[in-house]
């Protein structure tokens, strides 16, 4: 009897321990600090997938705008400062090959294929010269590096205004190698050039380019919309299981007030 008695007082003093442990959590101001902390986690998550939202209508709206822009007529390449209202605007050209200056970007991958994307400078009669992405073509031998004819003499070319990325990932400190480059930035092939670039390329059109064996095939632009709705459906889902959470454990504190009376 003793030793039933012994083992009792523990069981006892754990479930008292255990008990006053309950009220504790259910006592109106630990209550009031749940609370509290719960309706600031809903609203920030809710603020963040607003943000989100917003983010996500504006970048809608920028992609209407290039697509309304990439359907205009073509006009000739324009003069400016500002080159960022004339992203995607189909544009023509005439002007000469400078073909010497021919680069190849690498890492450019088509249909799964890598490959290099063929730029050739284009030296306007103006006395502009502007980069032309010529279009894609396959990785080739042990070197990789496939060889590309450079046209020659004048041309018209019909394409649409790309504006490359002031910001880019580098390896090796970027260094071109010879004719082989990892990003296309106008700015640093003009200063290897030596030609007097403007800082946008054209993206010739499929659509009357030569046969050349070029694949011209330009990916729609990207505004990153997708991006921002997953976000925004991800801080609205935090903001819904906090709310959850809260409701189940204010249920859980009903219910187990009911059994104790």
């Amino acid at each position: 009897m003793r030793r039933v008695a012994s083992l009792a007082l523990p069981m006892t003093a754990t479930l008292e321990t255990r008990e006053a442990r309950d009220d504790r959590r259910t006592s109106p101001a630990w209550r009031a600090v749940v609370a509290a902390a719960t309706v600031a986690a809903i609203a920030l998550f809710v603020a963040a997938g607003n943000w989100q939202r917003d983010r996500m209508h504006a970048k809608e709206a920028a992609r209407a705008a290039l697509d309304a822009a990439a359907a205009l007529p073509a006009v000739p390449l324009p003069r400016t400062d500002d080159w960022s209202p004339w992203r995607y605007r189909r544009v023509t050209t005439t002007g000469d090959w400078r073909g010497g200056a021919q680069v190849l970007i690498d890492n450019k991958v088509q249909g799964g294929r890598a490959g290099f994307h063929v730029v050739t400078p284009l030296a306007l009669r103006d006395g502009r010269v502007v980069l032309v992405d010529r279009g894609w073509i396959a990785a080739a031998g042990a070197t990789r590096v496939p060889d590309v004819a450079a046209p020659a003499g004048r041309a018209t070319v019909d394409g649409r205004i790309a504006v490359p990325p002031a910001r880019y990932v580098e390896l090796d400190g970027g260094a071109s190698a010879g004719r082989v480059w990892q990003n296309l930035d106008p700015a640093r092939i003009a200063a290897a050039s030596g030609l007097p670039l403007l800082p946008v390329v054209v993206e010739q059109d499929a659509a009357g380019a030569p046969a050349d064996g070029l694949v011209r095939a330009w990916a729609a632009p990207d505004t990153g919309v997708d991006t921002h709705r997953v976000y925004m459906m991800q801080w609205y889902a935090f903001a819904a299981l906090a709310a959850g959470l809260w409701i189940g454990f204010a249920v859980r504190r009903a219910m187990r007030g009911r059994r104790r009376r």
